[in-house]
């Protein structure tokens, strides 16, 4: 069954402000909760398109992009994962439960004066991820790296051991929610006694609060420092390609596990090398003796220094391949190759025997094209031009 459009579900206009919005979410979910609504499937259905609607409108970002994609941008990911609670498969009744509670609205028990959704937060946060980007240059993606960076953040603290606690410290009852986790707030509505909940500023939601805070951090369990870690970059990398290292971002709160630091690569753009893919390319002036009489030289590869042998009579823009010369494929066999385009060098300045040579050599037919090679050269000027 196709979606209904975000903005009938709450019976809003398109242009109503944030407030209307919330007002109609309010009205639309008191009228189709589930507690008040036992058993009605068709109820517990619309009760979910509501919160639905109000987890995209009630977002200015999303909004925005459904404003501008309607419901394709969840298939484009606009909307974080396929819908907007991130599962793949439509909107959680415990979700919607859960949106609804922390808008303040409490649940329908509390409302007409019976039922308790008291809930406990764990203290021990997981810490926050880090993001850095890592410049590198050709040879060092063609070769894999290791590299050490120094990183700025939050580790455990050495005086608590990440506890927060000072020593000899305990753990007591919170003063403020007196243990229970959540600050109540009763109020009179239409509908009864109106409970707003609130998870503890104090406690975080604990329900316990540390008797002496560590000195050093704050009861935190963690500050300000700096890390120094190595880093394995595998051959291969693209721009844009991100390495995932587990548990070296910030440190957790009070013992909360740590976040992970994602490096961003970066391929520095190089003096002599253009990447295409995992191919190689780069432009080689040759002399008009060796193009004619065939050579072999050495040329810089990303690897460093590999002959090259020039067959007589190449043409200039011809493209030679040195295979394997390239980058290696990332996680996979194979290695791309080193493409050499040829461009004959020409000296800006003469001798004078050097000019009477190439005058002598200039009446030999040999040295004038014929019309195959005017032809030739005629393509290659419109193929330079996209004509």
């Amino acid at each position: 069954m196709s979606k209904r459009d975000y903005y009938v579900v709450l019976e809003v206009e398109r242009s109503a402000s944030i407030d209307e919005i919330k007002k109609a979410y309010r009205k639309k979910a008191m009228q189709y909760h589930p507690d008040k609504n036992p058993g009605d499937k068709e109820a517990e259905e619309k009760f979910k398109e509501v919160a639905e609607a109000y987890a995209i409108l009630g977002d200015e970002q999303k909004r925005a992009r459904y404003d501008r994609y309607g419901h394709a941008g969840e298939q484009m990911g606009g909307f974080g994962g396929g819908d907007p609670f991130g599962f793949g498969g439509g909107v959680d009744l415990s979700e919607a439960l859960r949106q609804f509670m922390e808008q303040g609205f409490g649940g329908f028990g509390d409302i007409f004066g019976g039922g308790s959704h008291r809930r406990k937060r764990n203290t021990r946060k997981r810490g926050a991820d880090l993001q850095i980007r890592l410049k590198l240059d050709l040879e060092e993606i063609a070769t894999g790296t290791r590299k050490k960076i120094k990183v700025n953040k939050k580790i455990e603290c050495a005086t608590c051991n990440g506890s927060g606690s000072a020593k000899y410290s305990k753990t007591v009852q919170c003063p403020h929610c007196k243990g229970n986790g959540e600050i109540r707030q009763v109020s009179q509505s239409l509908f009864g006694q109106f409970v707003n909940i609130q998870t503890c500023p104090r406690c975080n939601g604990e329900g316990q609060v540390i008797e002496n805070p560590c000195a050093t951090c704050g009861g935190e369990g963690r500050v300000n420092g700096t890390k120094t870690i190595e880093i394995n970059v595998p051959a291969g990398v693209k721009n844009g390609n991100y390495i995932p290292l587990n548990g070296e971002g910030h440190a957790g709160l009070r013992g909360g596990s740590p976040g992970d630091l994602i490096v961003h690569i970066e391929e520095k753009p190089h003096k002599i090398f253009e990447r295409q893919g995992d191919d190689v390319v780069v432009l080689l002036p040759i002399s008009f003796v060796d193009l004619a009489l065939g050579a072999e030289i050495e040329i810089p590869t990303l690897t460093g220094k590999s002959k090259l042998t020039i067959a007589p009579g190449t043409q200039t823009g011809k493209i030679l391949r040195m295979r394997g010369k390239g980058i290696p494929h990332l996680n996979g066999a194979g290695i791309g190759d080193q493409l050499v385009q040829v461009q004959v060098y020409i000296p800006e300045r003469l001798s004078s025997h050097e000019k009477n040579v190439l005058k002598e050599l200039a009446q030999s037919n040999n040295f004038k094209p014929d019309e195959h090679a005017k032809k030739s050269m005629f393509q290659k000027f419109r193929e330079a031009l996209n004509l």
